[in-house]
């Protein structure tokens, strides 16, 4: 396969020690020595997103939607009324999840407000539980987790938070911002490969998983199982090895240093395309990701393409209605300044303006 130049929201580029674990032989996984390693990724993820005392970690071997609907259905039923922030693609996502499994559902659409004032949520005051990515990475708007979290607090909302392209690039903290339960994921800001997602579930949170519903998602098994640093079914053994490695790291950097990575790749990229016909596309961007609108009439969707058939560099385009009017670009994994001017590189060449 041609060797690509990646800026996407997942998978993003990975460290050279995880490629490395990559390579080797996967062991065998219902031993106390693989049990270690899931405890270990339990405290240490524990400890980075300031979860509450006595909180838990599922290890699901799954994509982030899968994380999303599997809390859906074990935490909420016919009897709970959901508030969903729809501001894009994935709060959209969380709506069809709920719908599907008859969870009475109100939509709240945002478009350009981050939620610092909660007050236009004051209308769906019968709710018990709210829903919201982190930041909708369709269109890159970061909500005020925190005020959010106050909010929830006060009408006595479980907050459930997809954190999945926020978690290790913007700052998450449970107890801070008040979340119950919170899903994050291996291919974005851990910058391991897809196909592992860990949902954490605070006291407030595993109070009310429900019996057992269905059977690979059931968290009541994962609760117990995990107890003793299993999981019920085959886990994605590498990727866990891969995440204790990651996690080790971040542990030891201190996770202030990876955001202000992040922030520090995020700015430098937006510094240098102010000469380029591009503009933002939210007011509120997080440091995980830039969006971008095209200025002079061109489809965002060729740009995509014509970055990547040109010069080998892949950003990510939108879909359905946005498609010609956005384009993502990725600052989550192993990303610096040299990284980033492969596709400032590309972008002034590809417009004609000298850089």
């Amino acid at each position: 396969m041609k060797h690509k130049t990646i800026f996407t929201p997942g998978p993003v580029p990975m460290y050279p020690e995880t490629l490395a674990l990559g390579a080797v032989q996967s062991p065998y996984f219902r031993n106390g020595a693989f049990s270690e390693v899931v405890l270990e990724c339990e405290q240490l993820l524990l400890d980075l997103v300031n979860a509450p005392a006595h909180s838990r970690v599922l290890f699901l071997t799954a994509s982030g939607t899968a994380g999303m609907e599997s809390v859906v259905i074990n935490l909420l039923d016919s009897q709970d009324h959901a508030l969903v922030i729809n501001g894009g693609g994935f709060g959209q996502r969380f709506v069809d999840i709920c719908q599907l499994h008859a969870v009475k559902c109100s939509e709240h659409p945002v478009e350009q407000d981050n939620l610092s004032d909660t007050t236009s949520l004051s209308p769906y005051n019968d709710c018990s539980a709210l829903l919201i990515n982190a930041h909708e990475t369709s269109v890159g708007l970061l909500y005020d987790l925190q005020q959010v979290g106050v909010y929830c607090k006060k009408q006595d909302l479980l907050h459930i938070v997809d954190a999945i392209s926020l978690f290790v690039t913007d700052e998450l903290d449970m107890q801070k911002q008040n979340i119950d339960a919170l899903i994050v994921s291996s291919h974005k800001g851990l910058a391991l490969p897809p196909g592992l997602t860990m949902v954490v579930l605070a006291p407030t949170a595993i109070a009310k998983v429900k019996p057992a519903q269905q059977l690979y998602f059931d968290f009541n098994r994962y609760l117990e199982d995990g107890k003793r640093g299993q999981t019920p079914f085959t886990p994605a053994v590498t990727i866990m090895l891969q995440l204790q490695q990651r996690l080790r790291q971040i542990s030891k950097e201190g996770i202030v240093t990876s955001i202000a990575q992040a922030r520090k790749v995020a700015n430098y990229f937006r510094e240098h395309i102010q000469a380029l016909p591009l503009q933002d596309y939210s007011s509120f961007m997080p440091n995980a990701l830039t969006t971008l609108t095209p200025t002079d009439g061109r489809s965002a969707f060729q740009i995509v393409q014509d970055l990547d058939k040109q010069f080998d560099v892949v950003l990510t385009p939108n879909g359905g209605a946005l498609k010609d009017s956005i384009f993502r670009v990725s600052h989550m994994g192993n990303m610096d300044e040299v990284y980033t001017d492969i596709l400032l590189n590309a972008l002034f060449d590809y417009y004609g303006v000298v850089r």
